[in-house]
């Protein structure tokens, strides 16, 4: 009985989040680029949160709590220099390394910002509206209803990560989502193999490497 509730609440995330994603994507389309500057900052964070709409619903019906998806209160300041260590490496080895072997147009973002406010931005952007939202998501919710019904490290690490690499198909390609289900198979294992490394240094190991990536294309192109 357990299993089959856990089975459904994982298709109700699943589904909500894939649905809210899609009306975001939409919604960036065709009304946020009409929005004056404040306001579309604000909208693109906001809006991003939505996706996580349906997964928090879930969590509050099953009674989960955030500490069952990876979130602690202990060694903070460990948490948060892990996670800036992994974004940092991560982005050394996927974005600086291609960019130095002339293969810069599989990297990089396509934003071609040029002034401090829009990295700024970016970096808060990046941080607290994707990697916030994803990391709950897949890492969080996903991964530990996976893992109660499989039992095992392996099968949530995969089917979570498969989860997360499908979530970019409305942005991007099969080769995309390829290596975003690596990446989020490499995120999962940080957190299973490294002492200390929590949800929260998933957090922001994600919003630093994604937000270097813009960074980078500046500097290096």
């Amino acid at each position: 009985m357990k299993k089959s509730k856990e089975l459904f609440s994982i298709v109700v995330a699943v589904l909500g989040s894939f649905l809210s994603a899609y009306g975001v994507i939409t919604f960036n389309q065709s009304i946020l680029a009409s929005l004056p500057l404040g306001m579309r900052m604000l909208a693109a964070i906001v809006g991003y949160w939505f996706i996580a709409l349906v997964p928090i619903l879930v969590m509050v019906i099953t009674k989960d709590r955030l500490r069952d998806y990876g979130f602690t209160s202990d060694k903070t300041s460990r948490q948060v220099i892990i996670g800036m260590t992994i974004g940092i490496l991560m982005s050394v080895l996927l974005t600086v390394v291609p960019h130095l072997l002339g293969l810069a147009s599989y990297v990089d973002s396509g934003k071609n910002y040029q002034y401090l406010w829009q990295f700024i931005f970016e970096f808060i952007y990046c941080l607290f509206g994707v990697a916030l939202t994803e990391e709950f998501i897949f890492r969080g919710l996903l991964y530990k209803k996976i893992k109660s019904i499989g039992k095992s490290d392996v099968i949530a690490v995969a089917a979570s990560s498969l989860f997360f690499g499908f979530f970019h198909i409305f942005s991007g390609n099969l080769i995309q989502v390829f290596l975003t289900t690596v990446i989020g198979a490499f995120y999962c294992i940080c957190r299973i193999k490294i002492k200390n490394c929590s949800t929260l240094s998933l957090i922001i190991a994600h919003g630093i490497y994604d937000a270097l990536i813009t960074l980078w294309a500046f500097l290096l192109l």
